[in-house]
C-alpha cells in the first residue's frame, strides 16, 4: 500500500510546536534577567521587538507551511510564556499576532494570503487599534476619516495605540470614508509621510509596551493598503470576522495570566529564599494565603484554556464558520476575561504583603494598566443577559 502523508503532517507540526515553545522559554529567560531595569527605564520595546524578530517568534501565526507557522493554541502559549518574563512584551506580542491576522478577518483570501506572505518575507512587526462594530446601526463618528486622493485615500485624525506605537512595521486601523460612510480598515507604515507618534510617558504600568498616540496628517493610503470593509454593526459582520476582537480579548487574557504566574513564583521563591514578611513554613495563615493564591491562578487558567480551545476551533473553521458560533465563543472570552482580571488584581497586590524586594510592585502596575478600561460589571451583565436570553447583541456589548 502507499504510504499516506498523514502520519508524518502532525509528527512535523509537533516538531514546529515544540522548537517554537523552546524558543520563547530562551527568548523569555532573557527577557526576565532585565526586566525591572528596563520597566524602569520605560523606553519604547525597540529592543525588545529586535529580540522577538531575530528569534521567529514574529511569524509564529502565519499560515502553517513548510516548516513555519503553528496553530492558535501555541501563539497563545508563547504570549504567555514571554509575559510571564515581561508582559509588557508579552503584550506587544498578542497584539502583533492579533493584527497580523488582519488581513483573515477584513479581507479577501487572495489578499490576506499576499499580505500575509509579504509580512512574513519582511519581518513586519503589527500593532494597531480597530474598534469593534456598533450595537446597531448607525452613523458612526470617527476619529480617523478617509478623504478620496487619486486612486486611494488621504488619512487625517489621531487614534491611541497600546503597543508598539514608535516600533512597529505596520499600524492597523478602521477608518470612516467620508464619501460613501463605509468604515474601512487600513494599513498604515509609522514611518510614513504625515505620521506622528506622541509617545505615552511616564505610564502607571506596562512601560515598556510602547503606546502613543499616533496622528494622521494627510496620510497617503494606496489601495493595496486597503484591507476590507468593517461593518458599521454586529449585526451585519461576517461570522468569522466577528472574532476578531474576541481574539484580541483573550490574548490579552494569557498576558494578564503571565503576569499571575509570574507574580506568585516570584513571591514564592522570596519566601523560600528568606527575603519575606512571614518565614514558610511556621505560619499557617501563610500558607492559606499561598494555596488561596495558587487556586486564583489555576482557576483563571482552566477557563482562559477552555476559551483558547473554543477559539482556535472556530478559528480553524474559518468561513464555514456557523453564525451562532461567535457569540458563545465571544461569551466564552468574555467570561475568560472577567475571571482573568479579577485574579490578576488580586493575586499582584496580595504578593506585596507577602514579600519585598525591589520591582515586586511591577506586576500590579502592570495588571492594572493592563484591565485598567474594562470594567468587570460590564461584562457580567453582557454573559448574563447572553446565559439568560441567549442574545447575541450582549455579547457584543461585552467588548465595548
Amino acid at each position: 500500500m502507499p504510504t499516506t502523508p498523514t502520519t508524518a503532517a502532525p509528527r512535523s507540526a509537533d516538531v514546529r510546536r515544540r522548537t517554537l515553545l523552546r524558543t520563547a522559554r530562551d527568548v523569555a529567560e532573557d527577557l526576565a534577567a532585565d526586566a525591572i531595569a528596563r520597566d524602569q527605564a520605560g523606553k519604547p520595546p525597540t529592543d525588545e521587538a529586535a529580540r522577538l524578530r531575530e528569534a521567529g517568534l514574529l511569524a509564529a501565526l502565519t499560515p502553517p507551511g513548510a516548516d513555519r507557522g503553528a496553530d492558535w493554541r501555541t501563539g497563545c502559549a508563547v504570549i504567555r510564556e514571554i509575559a510571564a518574563a515581561d508582559s509588557s512584551v508579552g503584550d506587544v506580542l498578542a497584539r502583533h499576532y492579533v493584527h497580523a491576522w488582519s488581513g483573515r478577518f477584513y479581507a479577501a483570501h487572495h489578499h490576506a494570503t499576499a499580505l500575509e506572505e509579504e509580512s512574513v518575507r519582511e519581518h513586519w512587526l503589527w500593532t494597531g487599534a480597530v474598534r469593534a462594530p456598533a450595537l446597531h446601526d448607525d452613523t458612526e463618528a470617527s476619529d480617523l476619516v478617509l478623504r478620496r486622493r487619486g486612486t486611494g485615500y488621504a488619512l487625517d485624525g489621531c487614534r491611541s495605540v497600546d503597543t508598539a506605537a514608535a516600533v512597529a512595521d505596520q499600524i492597523a486601523v478602521d477608518a470612516v470614508c467620508a464619501a460613501t460612510g463605509d468604515v474601512l480598515v487600513v494599513r498604515i507604515p509609522p514611518g510614513a509621510r504625515g505620521v506622528g507618534i506622541e509617545p505615552a510617558l511616564d505610564r502607571l504600568g506596562q512601560r515598556v509596551a510602547g503606546a502613543g498616540e499616533v496622528v494622521f496628517d494627510r496620510v497617503a493610503v494606496a489601495p493595496e493598503q486597503v484591507l476590507g470593509r468593517r461593518p458599521h454593526d454586529e449585526e451585519a459582520t461576517a461570522p468569522f470576522t466577528a472574532l476578531a476582537e474576541p481574539a484580541l480579548r483573550l490574548a490579552l487574557c494569557h498576558v494578564g495570566l503571565g503576569i499571575s504566574e509570574s507574580a506568585l513564583t516570584e513571591a514564592r521563591d522570596l519566601s523560600r529564599g528568606g527575603r519575606a514578611h512571614r518565614a514558610p513554613g511556621q505560619d499557617p495563615d501563610l500558607l492559606l494565603t499561598y494555596g488561596e493564591l495558587a487556586s486564583a491562578v489555576q482557576t483563571a487558567t482552566a477557563v482562559v484554556d477552555r476559551a483558547t480551545e473554543v477559539m482556535a476551533q472556530a478559528l480553524d473553521t474559518g468561513a464555514h464558520l456557523d453564525p451562532e458560533e461567535p457569540a458563545g465563543v465571544a461569551a466564552l472570552v468574555a467570561t475568560a476575561e472577567t475571571v482573568t482580571s479579577k485574579a490578576a488584581l488580586h493575586i499582584t497586590a496580595r504578593v506585596l504583603e507577602l514579600a519585598d524586594a525591589p520591582g515586586l510592585d511591577r506586576f500590579w502596575r502592570n495588571a492594572r494598566v493592563l484591565t485598567a478600561h474594562r470594567p468587570a460589571a460590564h461584562r457580567l451583565r453582557s454573559i448574563g443577559e447572553h446565559y439568560l436570553n441567549g442574545s447575541h447583541r450582549a455579547v457584543a456589548a461585552a467588548f465595548h
